[in-house]
C-alpha cells in the first residue's frame, strides 16, 4: 500500500517514485484488473453497469501506473528506470492483448447484446457498445485458440521491439557531440545558438562550444553555420542515427513490420494499414494514400519550381559554376534566400518571443476563446527543477484539471514535443481529481541571465501541444474510453493544429510577443515580413510531410523484402521523390522514425493524419477568420462541438456541427500558397 504507483492520486508523487516501485505496482494492479475482468466474464445477468461500464474502467489503474512509468522513462530516464520500464512491457502487452481474446468477456458482451437494455441504448452509450463489439472482433475475439495464442505472442514481441527501437534512437542521439574550439568556425550562427553551445560545453566540463543532435542545436547548425563541411558532418550523423551498431534499429525495423503484417492477416485484413485505419476517418489504407497522392499532385509543380529558384539563388551568390545543392545546403541557402526576398531573418523574432510572454499570452487567448483560466500550482512534486505545474479552471471557478510543462532538452529526455494524458477522470473511474496532462518540448533553453527566447516555429509548437492538452482537459465525455484525445487518430490533430493559426494573427501576436528586455511588441514591419514569408518554400514543407505519410503507408501496405530489397534503401528511394536534393546513399532516416516504430501502433499507417487534420484545421479556422479570431461564441462552439465530446460522437458529425458542412481542402491549399485566395 505504500507503493506510490498503486493508487491514482494528484498531485502525482513524482518525488517518491523509484525504479523498484514499477514492477511490484504493475504486478499488483494486473492481478486486481484480472479479477475484475473475470467478474465481468462470469456475469450471469449482464447489464450496462456491470458489463459495459465495468469494462470501460477496467484498466484505469493499470493505465495510470504504466503511463507514469512510460512518462518518467521519456523525461528522466536512468539505467535503473529503463530496466524497470522494460521489465513491465511483456506482462502489460499480454494483459491488454488478452482482453478482446477473453472468451468469457466476449460471451458476456454477446449476451448483453440480446437484452432489452442493450436495445434501449442511445447516443454515446450506444456508440460505445457498438465500437466495443467491433473492437473485440477486430482484435481477435472470434479467432481459434491457436490463433489467439499467436496474436498474444505477436503483441508481446511488438511491445518489446518498439520499446527497444525508441531506446536506440535516444541513445544514438545522445552518443553524438561536436566540440568546436575555434571561434571562427562558428561564423553564421546567431548569438542564441552560440550561447547555448557554450553553456552545453560548460555543463560537460569542456572548453569551446558543444553541438548535439537535439533539435535546437541541430536546427541552428543546419540553418546558419557557414562551414559547409561541418553542416555535412552533422547532417550525416542525424540521418544515420540508429542505423549501425551499437544502437542498431535495422533488424528491429524489419521485425516490427513483419509482426504488424502477420497480425493484420491473422485478423483478416490484407495489410496493417487496413487494420489500423478501420476505425478512423479514412477507414482504409487506399483512401489515405489517395488523399496524400491528391495533395501531392497539387503540390508537385510548385515544389519543383521552388527548388529551381533555390538553385538559381545559389548561383546568383556564387557564380554559374556553383555546385548543385546537397541536403546539408538546403536550409542554409533557403534562409539566405528568405532574407534576400523579404529582408527577413527568423532569428530576428527570437528577442520578441521570450517563453514566459508567449505562455502568458497563450493563456489569455484560450481564456478569451473558451472562458477558462490557468493558474500556477505551487508545491507540487516534479521530476526536474525546470518543470512547472498548473491548474485549469472554468468560468464558474470549477477546477477542470491540471497539467505539467517541461520545455527544455536534457540528455535523460527523449527528443521532440508531445502531450500525454497522465490521468483521465470520468464520473465512474477511480480518478476523482480532474484531468491531468503533461506538455513536453525540446525548445531553446535559457542561457545565463537571458531567458528562453523562442523561434516562431517553437511558438507554434507550444500552441500545438496546448491544443492537445485542451482536448484532454476540457472533455465532458461520460466514458473513459471516449474522453479527451481518445478519438480517431486522424481527428486527434485537429484541436492541436488549429491552435497554430493564432500564431500568425496580429491581434494574437500582440498578446504573445514582447521584446525580452524592453517589452516592445513585435514591430509591424517585422510582422508583415513574417506574413509575406509564410508561404516561402511551403510546397517543400508540404512535400516533406507527404513523403513521410506515403512512405509510412507503403511500408505497411506494400514493402516486401524479397521483391523490394533492403528496407533502408527502399525507404531512401521513396523519400528521394519528396526531397529537394538527391539523398546520400547512407541516408537512413527511417531507422530513427519514432512516430512509426516506437510503439506497437502509434502513428504506424497513420502519419497521413497530420495532413488529414491540417485540411480540417485550415478549413475550420476560416470560421474564426470570418467571425472574429477571439469571438467567444465561435470559441464556445468549437469547445462544445470538438473539444468536449471526445469520441462520444462520430468525428465527421462533430465537424459538421461546428462548420455546418463537410471539410474542404481549399483553405489548406490557399494557406500553402498553392491557390490564390478568393477576391
Amino acid at each position: 500500500m505504500t507503493n506510490p504507483l498503486t493508487a491514482i492520486r494528484f498531485p502525482i508523487p513524482f518525488d517518491a517514485i523509484r525504479p523498484e516501485h514499477v514492477q511490484p505496482a504493475i504486478d499488483h494492479l494486473l492481478t486486481e484488473a484480472r479479477q475484475r475482468q473475470a467478474a465481468i466474464a462470469a456475469c450471469a445477468n449482464p447489464g450496462w453497469e456491470n458489463t459495459l461500464l465495468a469494462l470501460d474502467v477496467l484498466t484505469d489503474k493499470v493505465d495510470y501506473a504504466a503511463g507514469l512509468a512510460r512518462h518518467i522513462e521519456s523525461v528522466a530516464t536512468t539505467p535503473e528506470f529503463r530496466t524497470a520500464h522494460n521489465a513491465i512491457q511483456a506482462p502489460l502487452s499480454a494483459f491488454y492483448s488478452n482482453i478482446p481474446l477473453d472468451v468469457g468477456l466476449w460471451r458476456t458482451l454477446q449476451r448483453f447484446q440480446t437484452t432489452e437494455e442493450a436495445a434501449r441504448l442511445s447516443g454515446a452509450r450506444a456508440r460505445f457498445f457498438t465500437k466495443t463489439l467491433d473492437a473485440f472482433r477486430r482484435h481477435g475475439a472470434e479467432l481459434e485458440e491457436t490463433a489467439k495464442d499467436r496474436l498474444r505472442s505477436i503483441d508481446r514481441e511488438l511491445a518489446e521491439a518498439t520499446t527497444k527501437f525508441s531506446e536506440n534512437v535516444l541513445d544514438a542521439t545522445n552518443a553524438f557531440e561536436l566540440i568546436l574550439t575555434e571561434e571562427k568556425d562558428l561564423a553564421g550562427l546567431p548569438p542564441t545558438a552560440i550561447q547555448a553551445a557554450r553553456a552545453s560545453a560548460q555543463a560537460r566540463g569542456v572548453g569551446g562550444w558543444r553541438f548535439t543532435l537535439q533539435a535546437p542545436s541541430y536546427t541552428a547548425v543546419m540553418t546558419y553555420l557557414d562551414r559547409r563541411d561541418i553542416r555535412e558532418h552533422v547532417y550525416r550523423a542525424f540521418v544515420t542515427r540508429a542505423a549501425a551498431p551499437p544502437f542498431d534499429n535495422r533488424e528491429l525495423l524489419r521485425r516490427i513490420l513483419a509482426l504488424r503484417r502477420e497480425k493484420a492477416r491473422l485478423l483478416g485484413y490484407p495489410d496493417f494499414a487496413d487494420f489500423a485505419l478501420a476505425d478512423r476517418m479514412a477507414r482504409d489504407g487506399e483512401t489515405a494514400q489517395q488523399f496524400l497522392e491528391r495533395l501531392r499532385q497539387r503540390t508537385e509543380p510548385r515544389f519543383h519550381a521552388e527548388n529551381r529558384e533555390l538553385e538559381e539563388f545559389r548561383r546568383s551568390l556564387e557564380g554559374p559554376h556553383a555546385p548543385p545543392l546537397q541536403p546539408w545546403d538546403v536550409a542554409y541557402y533557403a534562409e539566405k534566400m528568405r532574407r534576400a526576398l523579404f529582408d527577413f531573418d527568423e532569428e530576428q523574432l527570437r528577442v520578441f518571443f521570450p517563453l514566459q510572454r508567449v505562455f502568458t499570452g497563450l493563456l489569455e487567448i484560450v481564456h478569451r476563446l473558451y472562458g477558462i483560466r490557468v493558474k500556477p500550482r505551487e508545491g507540487v512534486p516534479v521530476w526536474d527543477a525546470a518543470v512547472g505545474a498548473f491548474d485549469i479552471f472554468d468560468e464558474d471557478e470549477r477546477r477542470l484539471g491540471s497539467f505539467y510543462s517541461d520545455w527544455f532538452p536534457r540528455e535523460n529526455k527523449r527528443g521532440g514535443a508531445w502531450m500525454d494524458a497522465l490521468i483521465t477522470a470520468t464520473p465512474h473511474s477511480a480518478a476523482h481529481c480532474g484531468q491531468v496532462g503533461v506538455i513536453c518540448g525540446n525548445l531553446m533553453p535559457p542561457v545565463g541571465e537571458t531567458p528562453a527566447l523562442l523561434s516562431h516555429r517553437e511558438v507554434e509548437t507550444i500552441f500545438h501541444e496546448f491544443g492537445h492538452l485542451l482536448h484532454h482537459c476540457l472533455t465532458r465525455a461520460e466514458l473513459r474510453s471516449q474522453a479527451g484525445t481518445n478519438v480517431a487518430w486522424d481527428f486527434v490533430e485537429l484541436p492541436s493544429q488549429i491552435m497554430e493559426n493564432w500564431c500568425w494573427e496580429r491581434e494574437a501576436l500582440n498578446l504573445i510577443s514582447g521584446h525580452w528586455q524592453t517589452g516592445e511588441p513585435l514591430p509591424d514591419d517585422l510582422f508583415q515580413k513574417m506574413r509575406q514569408a509564410r508561404t516561402f518554400r511551403a510546397a517543400n514543407a508540404q512535400m516533406r510531410q507527404l513523403g513521410f505519410g506515403i512512405l509510412d503507408l507503403l511500408l505497411h501496405r506494400c514493402w516486401d523484402e524479397s521483391q523490394d530489397g533492403d528496407l533502408l534503401e527502399y525507404s531512401r528511394k521513396i523519400l528521394a521523390q519528396f526531397s529537394p536534393t538527391p539523398l546520400p546513399p547512407d541516408f537512413a532516416m527511417v531507422a530513427s522514425f519514432t512516430h512509426l516504430f516506437s510503439s506497437p501502433v502509434g502513428y504506424a499507417a497513420g502519419y497521413y493524419s497530420y495532413k488529414w487534420a491540417e485540411v480540417l484545421d485550415a478549413d475550420a479556422f476560416t470560421r474564426f477568420q470570418q467571425e472574429g479570431i477571439f469571438n467567444r461564441q465561435v470559441g464556445l462552439a468549437f469547445r462544445r462541438s470538438i473539444l468536449e465530446p471526445g469520441d462520444s460522437e462520430d468525428p465527421a458529425v462533430l465537424y459538421r456541427q461546428f462548420m455546418g458542412r463537410d471539410p474542404d481542402e481549399t483553405a489548406l491549399l490557399i494557406r500553402c500558397g498553392l491557390l490564390e485566395p478568393p477576391r
